[in-house]
């Protein structure tokens, strides 16, 4: 049989449904780099689901967006959000933001334990859909432990709305090279 006759004859395969067909045609997202903008996205709440919130317009000058794995989680809780809560450069940091995917509930009850009378002026945000972690391209699957998909642990420098500093634990969720120590130490501006 010639190769001419062969391919007239062939017909492709519909078996394949269009989110195969997509899936084998993505890439793994990049993580958020020095430079990028702050994802232009109402997916985060504050407070409650009825009150949503975009970084990217929120966010225009400079500031700090914490992420982290889980709210009330040991670490969470006992050193990594406490680290920036009672840090002595915090006020000149700019706004700063805690990101979790958790419900808006959960985050604002969080919010009330870690800081009652929010002295420190940080915002709990909720990212239930994990949408604004995944845009970041730090979102991993923590479904062994916390069921879904969760942030890596991490904390982004803003400067005039864009990424100055990307500080993101290599284990995704250890409290090391994201901690305000570190963080406001690192950056020269703090």
């Amino acid at each position: 049989m010639s190769t001419l006759r062969r391919l007239s004859t062939f017909r492709p395969r519909a078996s394949l449904t269009p989110q195969a067909r997509a899936a084998f045609h993505a890439s793994t997202p990049a993580p958020v780099k020095v430079g990028d903008g702050i994802p232009n996205l109402d997916v985060l709440h504050e407070h409650s689901p009825g009150n949503k919130i975009n970084l990217a317009q929120e966010l225009v000058g400079d500031g700090i967006i914490v992420g982290v794995p889980a709210a009330f989680s040991p670490s969470c809780s006992n050193s990594h959000i406490p680290s920036y809560i009672n840090h002595p450069k915090l006020s000149s940091a700019g706004q700063v933001f805690v990101v979790s995917v958790n419900d808006a509930f959960v985050m604002k009850a969080w919010a009330t334990s870690l800081d009652p009378t929010n002295t420190s002026g940080i915002r709990f945000l909720a990212d239930p859909t994990a949408a604004f972690t995944q845009a970041l391209a730090l979102a991993f699957d923590g479904s062994a432990i916390f069921g879904g998909d969760r942030s890596k642990r991490y904390a982004l420098t803003i400067k005039d709305g864009k990424v100055k500093e990307v500080h993101v634990e290599p284990d995704n969720t250890g409290v090391d090279v994201s901690t305000a120590e570190k963080v406001l130490k690192l950056s020269g501006d703090y």
